[in-house]
């Protein structure tokens, strides 16, 4: 069961569906895009047109931030959270069995090479055939070397909107394959950002403990979050009167 939120679609795919719909598009004739979408994501899309496109054109969109969860119920739907770094992680476990090879874009140089070689050591069989940090001027360059190595899945952590517009836009470039964005995820896999504990992942309060942990995150949670929420609530009073 497909949703929408505030003019959006999102995929009500459970955890293993969605798995299985993606590793489809990664071995499929075109290159993919898949959104892991937030509040912010979609507070940025009302007021961006073209960023709004973006999110339109997704192959696959799916419901990351509790704030997602949280708008889809008050809107009448029950729809699993797909955490995207949970999500990311499988789709490399599962590249490795089907021998898709990877290629992962984004974050600092120190982090990006940790990252990879942490996760090389914790997923036997990754074959991960190109890298490159996120800090670079030119995309073409990174569109030709993406080309030249060609991945059936990338990873893209340049944070929002930055990353789904590099993806977007590769569109018109790269070989078929499967792209993703997954934020901060390379900052958790590479050991430089603690990952919440697992009572935390399971209540949904994974946020909480990011901020509690990095304070500077407050003023970007509040008051988005509650705002979101209470423009979710408004939406669906909005259309029920419509």
């Amino acid at each position: 069961m497909n949703a929408e939120l505030m003019g959006f679609r999102i995929d009500g795919y459970n955890f293993e569906e969605g798995i299985n719909k993606a590793l489809e598009l990664a071995c499929a004739d075109k290159v993919s895009q898949i959104i892991t979408i937030n509040p912010e994501m979609i507070e940025y899309a009302l007021k961006n047109k073209e960023f709004a496109k973006i999110i339109h054109s997704a192959e696959m969109i799916i419901p990351d931030g509790v704030g997602i969860k949280i708008g889809l119920k008050l809107n009448g739907y029950s729809m699993h959270r797909l955490p995207g770094i949970d999500f990311a992680y499988r789709l490399l476990e599962e590249s490795a069995k089907n021998n898709l090879p990877v290629a992962i874009i984004g974050a600092k140089e120190e982090i990006i090479t940790k990252a990879v070689e942490n996760l090389k050591e914790k997923i036997v069989g990754l074959n991960i055939v190109y890298y490159h940090n996120g800090y670079f001027d030119n995309d073409n360059e990174i569109y030709s070397k993406l080309r030249e190595n060609s991945p059936k899945i990338v990873l893209v952590a340049m944070g929002s909107p930055r990353q789904e517009e590099f993806i977007y836009n590769a569109k018109k470039y790269l070989s078929p394959c499967l792209m993703i964005g997954i934020g901060g995820s390379l900052d958790v896999w590479s050991g430089n950002v603690k990952r919440a504990p697992i009572i935390y992942r399971k209540l949904g309060l994974e946020w909480l403990y990011r901020t509690i942990s990095q304070p500077e995150r407050f003023k970007r949670i509040f008051p988005a979050l509650p705002l979101f929420i209470f423009k979710a609530i408004w939406y669906k009073y909005k259309n029920r009167s419509l």
